[in-house]
């Protein structure tokens, strides 16, 4: 089966017309509330301004996020932003409850909220934005625009056009810099392609060729197809820049870029088999050095897919380093975390959020060689009081009426899954389906079980009539409010990757209480270095007890299916999964699970009505600012 060509993709969007737009807006809910007078005004404090986004995740258009009401700091982490919820947060951060800053950065009166300031982000909304503080800059000449990474995956358009849909977005946006993680979960020479077809620099100090590939005359000539990206040197072994330098107003400007550390633990690593990651601190130590005495720069900063923990503590550790642009934990935090290096300079540690919902602005005071001042603010995007960008607007449109055909590359085993019911369909009518109506508002972000990742751990079980149901408590998806149709694209939000085969397999009741403890080690090793940046696995079907304070091996107890049935060591089980690293399953794509299932079981009323919430009973986090209104039992 042919896969879609990229350059041949972007000829017949045709992206010069000027396309009559539909509206990108559509919130049945939004109450009309005004922007407050000067909400965007920001004039340029200095003459070096840097604009931050990160972990988009494929959504072009407006949509609800849900912040947390758990995330829990362990460690030195304890009390630490992020590791702040709720109230706890606004408090620590100077805002206000019921303004619309406590909407963009907490969970408090969600529903409420959301019918009251409506969607947030779309990159329609997040260009006029953009150009606004570009513009307050005194021009773009004056600023740099920077994405964290996990910007090319997420969405339905972005999976059905290997990325290639975000890389013209991100074009449009004006984007200068960025860095990866999902973006490699395409294919070596997809992701290739893609970097070839973006404008800006895509860097990574710590994304390296592995030595045997290095002699590789396969991998040679795929390099040369893409003129020479993917071998930045030779030498040492660099796949792609690991900084770059950037002349703004004046001011060098150095920019370092790191991938997440952990891609080839957390994703499968047939998809990059020629790269490796790792954290390599040493190696950040010596290039920041290297670039203090070889480029004379007037700051360094780093732009990162880390975790924000990890960079407060690489922040720490890495002499020379001005302030850290982070991502891949989607921490909305509207002020940076100061911290002192070894050395005694002070370093700011950022993170913008995720789904376009934020644009974090720093501004550089920077005379003679030196810098005299540091600002920092973090703007929301509500997209009802930002004009939709025309041309990005037209961009959209026109890319969601592309057909879906058997070009389409959806997994790894596409020949096998292709779905032949949406050949023909537009991207746009497959999307918009209406499923059901959600019966409470469902979403994803937390460190356990949400709504949505309920209903995905149901349509397994349902699926494979299995005892319990498996799936990865990854941070990206987007929330539905309660009472709002649950659409195709709302299942795609959640679902869009290229591995999403979906398996049912036995485990011993042993295996079952390992496997959370090895997940819920992950999560809560006081080491940031030792953490993954995800949440705990979703189970669904199954309750138990976690004691996050405890080390590994103690954390996990209780553990009984729904029916009361206590977890037995040698007893098997049967469970079902999805998006595995180790192996290519054989059961269909998640998002078709999910579809059927979630079709099968409305009701005639046409809403989808969730009986139980697998939320684990929680013990020793009672004084954690971490968490807040937990649903389930806390002690």
């Amino acid at each position: 089966m042919p896969k879609i060509d990229r350059r041949d993709f972007l000829k017949v969007m045709g992206l010069g017309a000027a396309a009559t737009a539909a509206p990108i807006l559509s919130s049945k809910a939004f109450s009309g509330t005004k922007m407050p007078k000067g909400f965007y005004d920001l004039p340029m404090k200095g003459n070096v301004r840097i604009l931050h986004i990160t972990d988009v995740h494929g959504q072009l258009k407006p949509v609800y996020f849900r912040e947390p009401n758990v995330n829990l700091g362990v460690g030195e982490a304890f009390g630490r932003p992020p590791h702040l919820v709720g109230k706890k947060l606004l408090e620590a951060m100077g805002l206000k409850p019921g303004t619309p800053e406590s909407h963009a950065y907490s969970y408090l009166d969600f529903d409420a909220a959301a019918s009251k300031y409506g969607r947030t982000g779309g990159f329609a909304h997040l260009k006029t934005l953009l150009d606004i503080l570009r513009d307050q800059a005194g021009g773009q000449q004056n600023t740099l625009t920077v994405d964290g990474g996990d910007l090319w995956q997420g969405s339905g358009t972005s999976l059905w056009t290997r990325g290639v849909d975000m890389v013209e977005a991100s074009n449009i946006l004006g984007l200068d810099v960025m860095v990866g993680h999902w973006e490699f979960t395409y294919r070596e020479n997809e992701v290739l392609s893609n970097v070839a077809l973006f404008k800006g620099d895509f860097i990574g100090q710590n994304v390296r060729v592995k030595p045997d590939s290095l002699f590789s005359d396969e991998y040679f000539a795929m390099t040369e197809k893409f003129d020479g990206r993917g071998l930045f040197d030779e030498d040492t072994g660099h796949a792609f820049q690991p900084y770059v330098i950037k002349e703004v107003n004046g001011a060098r400007i150095a920019i370092v870029g790191q991938a997440f550390p952990r891609t080839a633990n957390a994703n499968p690593q047939e998809f990059f088999p020629d790269w490796s990651f790792g954290l390599r601190e040493d190696d950040m130590i010596s290039l920041v050095e290297q670039i203090r005495e070889e480029e004379s720069p007037d700051a360094i900063v780093l732009l990162s897919h880390n975790g924000m923990d990890v960079d407060i503590k690489m922040a720490e550790r890495v002499p020379g380093l001005n302030a850290v642009f982070g991502g891949h934990t989607h921490d909305g935090m509207p002020k940076p975390v100061k911290v002192k290096n070894v050395a005694g300079g002070e370093c700011w540690v950022t993170n913008a959020g995720s789904n376009s919902k934020y644009v974090g602005v720093m501004d550089f005071d920077i005379q003679g060689g030196e810098i005299k001042g540091m600002h920092y603010k973090m703007l929301p995007v509500f997209a009802e009081w930002l004009p939709a960008d025309k041309e990005m607007e037209a961009y959209i449109t026109q890319m969601r009426q592309t057909k879906y055909d058997e070009s389409i590359v959806e997994s790894r085993r596409t020949e096998l899954f292709f779905n032949k019911s949406r050949v023909g369909k537009t991207f746009e009518e497959i999307l918009s389906e209406k499923l059901a109506i959600a019966d409470r508002t469902l979403y994803r972000r937390g460190n356990f079980m949400g709504t949505w990742d309920q209903v995905l751990c149901n349509a397994l079980r349902h699926e494979y009539d299995a005892d319990i149901a498996l799936s990865a408590g990854v941070r990206w998806g987007t929330s539905t409010l309660e009472g709002d149709w649950i659409t195709m694209e709302d299942v795609m939000t959640q679902c869009a990757m290229t591995y999403a085969e979906t398996y049912v397999t036995e485990m011993t009741g042993a295996d079952i209480i390992n496997m959370l403890e090895g997940v819920a080690d992950n999560l809560f090793d006081p080491d940031p270095y030792l953490q993954s940046g995800g949440d705990m696995v979703r189970v669904g079907g199954l309750d138990y007890t976690i004691e996050p304070g405890k080390p590994l091996g103690q954390r996990i107890s209780n553990a009984q299916l729904d029916n009361g049935h206590v977890i037995e060591a040698g007893t098997t089980y049967s469970v079902a999964g999805w998006a595995t690293v180790n192996r290519t399953p054989e059961g269909r794509l998640m998002w078709d699970v999910v579809r059927d299932y979630i079709l099968a079981k409305k009701g005639s009323d046409n809403v989808l009505k969730l009986p139980k919430i697998n939320h684990p009973h929680l013990v020793g986090v009672s004084a954690d600012p971490g968490i807040a209104d937990y649903p389930g039992k806390m002690s």
